[in-house]
């Protein structure tokens, strides 16, 4: 196969990323089938150390600090999260390389070998796999291949049954939880951290971010079962942010073993405490023996690079797009833009200023769209604090939910909000009547704001 026919074939298994609300967590659903086929394929998932890193927010970044961090110690890492931004090679690197296109299509051509012979079994007790169990074991045969030392995994969703969950776990981390996916994975924090919870292997080492008390107490509930260490972020590690800008910030994180002076160029509280989470992972490492020292932890920090997140692409006026996706998210989306910006307050005050002489004060001009199974009247209601002046689209994913639904919930709440037919349009109706003072944030879905990516990039 080519890379297109890798793609195309990929393609022709289920793919759960472009059916909103499909629970695949029905009772007989098991990973027996990847096990198999794993095993048939000389078992890529255990050639490597693992972190594995489930959770609702910020488990992307947290990957991405801990490769980077392990890449410059010496270690060769592989890193695997979900979704992409603009190719599905983003999903599978090595040091910060993206697989290449001949490496894709060789490596899944390999794979498919292994994938006719389970499905040719007579009576075979394994059901078909899903696009993204597929993906996860292209990972795993190319990180084999290319003989990592490390392999970061972020769970695509859940833990208990994800594909990633086959792996064996050095140190396994959880992110903060939130309600999200509720129809797959539960509609309680407590049932959701159930779920999570399943990456916790008897005696492994466990980091927890800073949690609601019901998840903090189901997985010190399992931990306590699993014969595992817990390490609890907020508690037994602390952090306290120095200084920052718009470029980057600037911690210090009182560890388990020593003190870290860290300079991060990624925005945003939530950061912060993501950069804290990653270094307690790398300390438990470091105490296992890996050569991590508290410089290196130091200096891949600061090289980290995760875009889509606060990230902000121009100034004057401001361009902001951040991918967050939840009720959770969003709330801290909002907390930092009133806390970067100074902004919040009602955009009439930049009427009262034209007819006063004085000169506009900055405006919010929000660009707003979401996928169709999200709380989308709980995301808008968080949204109204900023006052915002919205234009609504949509992303070309099929999860993408009709700007009609998002108008309707704006309306709901006072707002009068424009449509606009795809991101595109949408930045080039905002920018036309930003002022300089302004911020212009794109938000609501990482496949809208991989679209607003695309856009600058073409300047």
């Amino acid at each position: 196969m080519n890379y297109s026919q890798a793609e195309k074939y990929l393609r022709s298994f289920t793919d759960y990323e472009r059916l909103p609300g499909v629970s695949y967590a029905s009772s007989d659903y098991s990973l027996g089938h990847i096990e198999e086929l794993l095993h048939r394929m000389g078992e890529p998932h255990l050639a490597a150390r693992t972190v594995h890193i489930a959770g609702t927010k910020g488990k992307g970044s947290v990957a991405a600090m801990i490769a980077q961090v392990l890449s410059l110690s010496g270690y060769k890492t592989g890193l695997y999260t979900s979704p992409h931004l603009h190719t599905l090679r983003e999903r599978i690197r090595v040091d910060d390389s993206l697989i290449s296109e001949e490496e894709f299509a060789a490596t899944l051509t390999e794979v498919k070998l292994h994938i006719k012979a389970i499905n040719a079994i007579v009576k075979q007790p394994y059901r078909q796999l899903t696009f993204f169990e597929a993906l996860t074991v292209l990972a795993f045969a190319y990180f084999k291949k290319k003989q990592v030392d490390f392999q970061v995994l972020e769970v695509g969703l859940g833990g208990r049954l994800d594909a990633t969950n086959v792996a064996k776990s050095e140190v396994c981390i959880i992110t903060p939880i939130s309600l999200d996916h509720t129809k797959v994975l539960g509609d309680s924090l407590t049932k959701i951290a159930c779920e999570k919870a399943g990456i916790i292997k008897p005696g492994c080492m466990v980091v927890l971010s800073p949690q609601p008390e019901e998840v903090s107490q189901v997985i010190s509930d399992v931990c306590c079962r699993r014969g595992a260490s817990l390490i609890q972020v907020g508690k037994d590690v602390t952090w306290n942010k120095v200084a920052g800008d718009f470029y980057q910030q600037s911690l210090v994180v009182e560890g388990k073993t020593g003190t870290h002076h860290l300079t991060i160029p990624l925005l945003g509280d939530y950061q912060i405490e993501n950069a804290a989470t990653a270094v307690t992972a790398l300390e438990i490492l470091a105490s296992l023996g890996f050569a991590i020292t508290s410089e290196d932890i130091a200096r891949g920090l600061a090289r980290v690079r995760w875009p889509g997140r606060f990230q902000i692409l121009q100034h004057n006026p401001v361009v902001l797009v951040d991918g967050a996706h939840n009720v959770e998210s969003i709330k801290r989306l909002v907390s930092n833009i009133k806390a970067y910006f100074g902004l919040g307050c009602h955009s009439e005050r930049s009427e009262e200023s034209r007819h006063s002489g004085q000169a506009p004060r900055p405006k919010n001009l929000l660009i707003f769209g979401a996928s169709c199974d999200k709380d989308i009247a709980a995301m808008v209601k968080e949204l109204v604090f900023l006052s915002p002046q919205v234009v609504v689209t949509c992303s070309s994913h099929p999860r993408a939910a009709s700007p009609l639904i998002i108008t309707a919930e704006f309306a709901k709440r006072g707002i009068k909000s424009k449509v606009a037919e795809n991101v595109s349009q949408a930045l080039s109706q905002t920018l036309s009547v930003a002022n300089k003072e302004d911020v212009i944030c794109v938000t609501g879905s990482l496949f809208l704001v991989a679209e607003a990516l695309d856009y600058f990039s073409k300047d």
